[in-house]
């Protein structure tokens, strides 16, 4: 996870045991949520990412309707059903691509997929304690029927909330439970999907090793959830762990853990500075 300069060009890693300090922009002549841009994808299949060009604020989801109507990726979650698609991204979605089986702090399991080059990233980003690639596709083509037809008939849903990811991390559930109800579900899903009467994938047994920077977020431990709002203000933050948008982090004259979404802060600009959180006084009494 980084973050991301006005012009797109510039990243900031978020690393172990870095401070972040930050004031959040916000008030009159100040949108809600910028517009983050859009996808092309070159017709070698690589996808390429521009910034807003008018920077103006999100008006659907975090883009706005010009950026929306440009970015080439978005068709890629029904192209298996309409076949409608730049040739860039019917390049995309010829190259390999893998079917998953992903579990969360709670222990729900959702279906999922990632292309061959996204293989790892995108079960990082989603936020994955546990997760087992089932099957190996031809193309993205494929591995959406294969996804749809898991979450059609198994109890695997397709999309877990984002704020139902982060509740279930205030208090994990141990590991050797996640691991075997993930390892449980993906024998059940690779056994499902060999039956199916469809051609270009095999099945896979492959775990994703996810990253030790998330160890902390991932184990059970003493935590709170962050005590402001991610939308004003200003904020500091050590960041002992990162799991998908969620870091564990230590504030300025507080003991204990921090639970906190970063997500919050996607398609808002921040300013850079020596600035740190205000802890209330009856959050401090917690610890």
């Amino acid at each position: 996870m980084s973050l991301t300069a006005d012009d797109g060009d510039a990243r900031l890693p978020l690393l172990p045991g870095q401070w972040l300090r930050f004031e959040v922009l916000s008030g009159d002549g100040v949108p809600a949520r910028f517009c983050l841009g859009f996808t092309r994808v070159e017709e070698s299949g690589q996808p390429q990412h521009f910034p807003c060009p008018s920077g103006q604020g999100a008006e659907r989801g975090f883009q706005c309707d010009a950026c929306f109507a440009k970015d080439q990726m978005r068709l890629m979650h029904d192209f298996h059903r309409s076949g409608q698609g730049s040739p860039g991204l019917k390049a995309y979605l010829s190259q390999q691509h893998w079917l998953y089986i992903a579990t969360f702090a709670d222990g729900t399991t959702k279906v999922g997929t990632a292309s061959e080059r996204s293989k790892w990233s995108r079960l990082a980003e989603q936020g994955a304690l546990v997760a087992r690639y089932v099957a190996r596709a031809q193309d993205g083509s494929v591995v959406r029927h294969l996804e749809d037809a898991v979450s059609t008939n198994l109890p695997p849903t397709q999309f877990v909330r984002g704020a139902a990811k982060f509740a279930a991390l205030l208090h994990p559930r141990p590991p050797l439970h996640v691991e075997q109800t993930n390892k449980a579900m993906a024998d059940v899903v690779r056994g499902f999907v060999a039956d199916l009467p469809l051609e270009g994938f095999e099945t896979a047994d492959e775990q994703w090793i996810r990253s030790s920077f998330s160890d902390a977020v991932a184990t059970p431990s003493r935590r709170t959830a962050y005590p402001q709002p991610l939308d004003s203000g200003t904020h500091g933050l050590k960041l002992n762990s990162l799991l998908g948008p969620t870091a564990l982090a230590e504030l300025d004259g507080a003991d204990g853990d921090f639970l906190v979404d970063l997500a919050a802060l996607k398609g808002r600009k921040i300013r850079l500075g020596d600035y740190q959180t205000e802890v209330p006084a009856l959050q401090e009494s917690l610890f």
